[in-house]
């Protein structure tokens, strides 16, 4: 399906991912992206730094999470010699070409938009005026990611299920200035939903989350990540009793990491009494270590020798910049007529 197609994934900078992030985003998101390269296509990674200043205004704060954010996808197997990975900022033309957007973007759109409709729900809850802390960067988010989306004449859009709104606002908004101007300025994205992308469950049960304390640390020492393991909610059943694994913990995050081959003898030992706690708690943590050793290793390079990513980070932008400006001028050639010139923008 990803034959000669176009994917852009664009992932906000917020903070040290963790193991669910990893396995159930950073890791599917690159190795689609692979697909789509290796079928004809191509693959465009930015890291969207303007989403991220609407909930972070400390610079420091945001550019450590950029920091962090470039290096695990690059730690991940990102490879920018053949995708396309720059910074949302420094694409000038993604903010002009925001700006024609909105005068065909109804204002009904962003007041049903996810993002906006949840910070009112949370300020009603408090007892807060509907719009209390709510900046025009959250209101008008959708906007922002429809010219995210746009400007590479994209094809599909990898999203999660609460993200299928926004390719559906874009694909809307395109569809209005297509269908206003009578030519297809504008190409119509779709979105893909992974089916298969794993949910990792948190040592406490909920789905791994920080804003939960329920994570396993992905790139910090082998200490840490056990402590997280073996920490871990489990009952007081003796080894030798059977015990149907569907319904232990430790098991249902190993789903997530394990080989076929290795979640059947955790499944088996645990039905036959022969494996307690203990002992698979170290099958996860093995798991884990395997799983992030390699990763970890260049993850911490590439922290030390962040020139090296600014370098990727400017070359991808030098790769996108030629097709946003093409797309730009699309647009102003068709709503400010052909009068103005068509020079080439620089």
């Amino acid at each position: 399906m990803f034959e000669g197609k176009t994917i852009l994934t664009g992932v906000k900078p917020t903070g040290t991912p963790h193991l669910g992030n990893y396995l159930g985003a950073i890791k599917p998101a690159i190795a689609l992206g692979q697909e789509a390269i290796a079928h004809g296509g191509q693959h465009y990674m930015f890291i969207a730094d303007y989403h991220a200043i609407n909930a972070e205004k400390d610079p420091e704060v945001l550019a450590q999470k950029l920091k962090e954010i470039a290096c695990i996808y690059l730690a991940g197997g990102l490879d920018p010699s053949k995708s396309v990975f720059y910074r949302q900022s420094d694409i000038p033309e993604i903010p002009e070409i925001t700006t024609i957007l909105y005068a065909y973007t109804p204002k009904g759109f962003m007041n049903k938009a996810h993002a906006y409709k949840a910070a009112v729900d949370k300020n009603r809850a408090a007892g807060k005026p509907d719009d209390d802390g709510i900046n025009m960067g959250l209101y008008t988010y959708p906007t922002l990611m429809a010219a995210d989306i746009l400007a590479y004449d994209t094809d599909i859009v990898p999203v999660g299920k609460d993200q299928v709104q926004h390719v559906e606002i874009a694909r809307d908004i395109a569809g209005a200035i297509n269908a206003h101007y009578n030519q297809p300025l504008l190409h119509l994205p779709e979105y893909h939903i992974d089916e298969n992308v794993a949910v990792v469950p948190g040592i406490d049960g909920r789905k791994m989350s920080k804003s939960y304390g329920n994570v396993i640390p992905l790139f910090e020492d082998d200490k840490a990540i056990k402590k997280a393991i073996f920490s871990i909610k489990t009952d007081s059943r003796p080894m030798e009793e059977p015990k149907d694994p569907k319904g232990i913990l430790v098991y249902e995050i190993y789903k997530s990491i394990a080989t076929p081959a290795q979640l059947q003898e955790m499944a088996d030992g645990l039905r036959q009494g022969k494996l307690g706690y203990g002992h698979i708690k170290n099958m996860l943590l093995d798991a884990v270590i395997n799983e992030v050793k390699e990763a970890r290793e260049k993850y911490n390079y590439y922290m030390a020798h962040f020139d090296e990513v600014e370098e990727m980070l400017a070359q991808g932008a030098q790769k996108a910049r030629p097709v946003a400006q093409a797309t730009l001028q699309r647009l102003k050639s068709a709503v400010f007529g052909n009068h103005r010139g068509g020079g080439a923008i620089s």
